[in-house]
């Protein structure tokens, strides 16, 4: 029968793992030979694609994943991002620092803690059901190593290959640290999509002593990036605010001061709502664009789209067992960038909830040893209320 283990030792071998993305740093051997301890089927699945780094990947399940019984996902990533400037670390990033009741280190609150604390409310309900999962069903962990990254060679081909063969899942929760200060304040049930463009206006080149010789872009790049400024995209919606669109850079390139330049070129980011899909938005700013009457040429490329769990089942789940530990329950939110549980909602429904993350990607990365136990009981409580209500 598996054994119930505590999320702060795992934690600590985690974190003590270089994987920094793409490297996987033993961060996947580690987790995968505990996983097997408690009877998992593991396997990884590496992924490569032309133009971006290979990338390791671990699935673990235990139980039918046919659909035939209830099926419940745990995902994350064990990639984090670079250090940094280490002189700006009062601890070795990567030595999974104890100090007056907090773990320190790189990845701590993002998200590895979580990782564990999903492996151990895995096993303290393994144990109390004799091994088994009840009603027949399945509960597995979806690691990747590419969430930091590009997210081309992990949780979306993972996701592909493993509908191919006929796994099916009826609810994920995502491990990313959702709360903002204390634990129990949030979960995310959606998160706005995300587009980027490069507007490009090209004209001729010139003394700017003879501008007739020339065709200066810079003013009419100026009259596009205003066109698509003034574009009102939306009031918001229930769940989403209103979409907006930000110019992030625009650049010459041009070192001389008497030189018309030939190319003008504004970058932008548009996080966008339910309201929107990338293409939706792509055909919207050709279209403002083109009333203009000036020549332009646009690229756009969409990193994820929207996507909302509506509240219902996998809501009630979470925020029950969030408020059963912390006398709460979490405020529903779409606030934020995109995570890899843009992927997953294309399959079952999904929320993110995990530790808080005010100190992610920062020096001194770092969360409570308390909130692990803490978060270990509220996975273990969300999985307690799942299979029960599924069956």
């Amino acid at each position: 029968m598996p054994f119930a283990l505590d999320a702060l030792p795992l934690a600590i071998e985690l974190i003590r793992c270089q994987s920094v993305t793409p490297a996987e740093g033993g961060a996947l051997d580690t987790l995968g030979a505990v996983l097997k301890g408690l009877d998992f089927t593991v396997e990884r699945m590496p992924f490569a694609d032309e133009g971006t780094p290979d990338v390791d990947n671990l699935y673990a399940r235990i139980g039918d994943g046919s659909g035939a019984g209830p099926h419940f996902c745990f995902a994350g990533h064990t990639d984090v991002v670079p250090v940094g400037d280490r002189s700006r670390w009062t601890v070795d990033p990567f030595g999974a620092t104890l100090d007056q009741g907090w773990l320190l280190g790189r990845g701590a609150a993002d998200m590895k803690s979580a990782i564990a604390c999903f492996t151990a409310a895995a096993s303290h309900f393994l144990a109390q059901h004799h091994g088994k999962v009840p009603r027949g069903g399945a509960i597995s962990l979806l690691i990747t190593g590419d969430e930091e990254g590009p997210a081309v060679n992990g949780t979306a081909k993972m996701l592909e290959a493993l509908t191919a063969r006929g796994e099916v899942w009826h609810a994920c929760v995502v491990g990313e640290p959702t709360n903002p200060h204390k634990l129990g304040e949030m979960a995310k049930i959606g998160r706005r999509g995300s587009i980027n463009g490069v507007l490009t206006v090209t004209g001729v080149e010139g003394h700017v002593a003879y501008p007739h010789l020339a065709d200066n872009p810079i003013p009419k790049l100026l009259r596009l990036m205003a066109a698509l400024d003034a574009l009102k995209l939306d009031d918001g919606t229930a769940h989403f605010q209103p979409s907006n669109l930000e110019f992030t850079t625009v650049d010459v390139g041009n070192p001389a001061t008497n030189v018309i330049p030939r190319v003008a070129t504004a970058a932008f980011n548009i996080r966008f709502n339910d309201l929107h899909t990338g293409a939706s938005l792509d055909a919207l700013l050709r279209a403002t664009l083109d009333e203009t009457g000036i020549p332009y040429a646009l690229s756009t490329k969409t990193s994820g789209e929207a996507f909302l769990t509506e509240p219902g089942p996998l809501t009630e789940i979470v925020a029950g067992a969030v408020e059963a530990e912390c006398g709460r329950r979490p405020e529903l939110s779409t606030s934020g960038g995109t995570s890899d549980a843009r992927f997953i909602a294309r399959y079952c429904p999904v929320i993110e909830f995990g530790l808080v993350g005010e100190t992610m990607h920062k020096a001194d990365e770092k969360v409570r040893v308390e909130d692990l136990e803490r978060l270990t009981r509220i996975y273990h409580e969300m999985l307690h209320r799942f299979f029960r209500t599924r069956g």
